[in-house]
């Protein structure tokens, strides 16, 4: 795959280059990002771009009655830089979801301002965690509280009841990418997955990037 990236990367500026490699070094999979049938396109964009911002690789889309769409306006190119993963074929994807989450090893964190266990500041960030937000009027859904492991609220101190669902996600991916950086977690992304990850931005990046993956499969047969 090294010889895929060298090839790629012959087509992309020096201060590109530099730029995919700085950026990439931030990245994580500790934790990550689920959002379950958000029906309004600016939010689930807003969330998109926070991912981006603070490092966050991979976004998990649960479609079960809302169908995801995106506001090119609002993620600003960010869709190009993260993974985003969808559930939308099977009966139940919120259990589809979340325990493929947690047959890779994630602990499910439901976000809701109704539970107690722990509020942001609180919640440990040693083991790899998915913060799952719900639907913007309803929030979590039932079997996204059964599956859960820890359920985290942010501590608010007016009359308003909730943040809107790009605002809380903000919050939290603020606050806890910062404490990601300074635990003793594994937090980084492998070499491999950064050099999977360098690629991928490679070919979404330069002119018929993926003619070029493929002209380059041909010429390695």
């Amino acid at each position: 795959m090294a010889g895929l990236k060298n090839y790629l990367f012959q087509f992309l500026t020096e201060e590109r280059k530099e730029k995919f490699e700085k950026v990439v070094k931030y990245r994580t999979r500790h934790m990550t990002v689920v959002l379950e049938d958000i029906y309004q396109p600016h939010n689930a964009s807003a969330v998109v771009r926070s991912c981006d911002c603070f490092g966050v690789q991979d976004l998990h889309i649960i479609e079960n009655d809302n169908q995801y769409r995106i506001n090119p306006q609002v993620t600003m190119g960010s869709t190009k830089w993260v993974d985003i993963h969808q559930y939308n074929e099977k009966e139940n994807n919120t259990i589809d979801c979340l325990r493929a989450l947690k047959a890779q090893g994630y602990k499910i964190v439901a976000t809701s301002p109704h539970k107690d266990d722990c509020n942001l500041e609180e919640l440990p960030v040693d083991e790899k965690f998915a913060l799952v937000f719900g639907t913007e009027l309803t929030g979590i859904s039932d079997l996204v509280k059964q599956e859960a492991d820890v359920f985290m609220k942010i501590p608010m101190y007016g009359f308003t009841e909730s943040f809107n669902i790009s605002v809380s996600a903000a919050l939290c991916l603020h606050h806890l990418s910062s404490k990601i950086h300074q635990s003793e977690a594994p937090w980084e992304l492998t070499a491999q997955e950064q050099e999977d990850v360098l690629i991928d931005w490679a070919r979404k990046t330069v002119h018929n990037g993926d003619l070029l993956v493929e002209e380059f499969g041909k010429r390695e047969e």
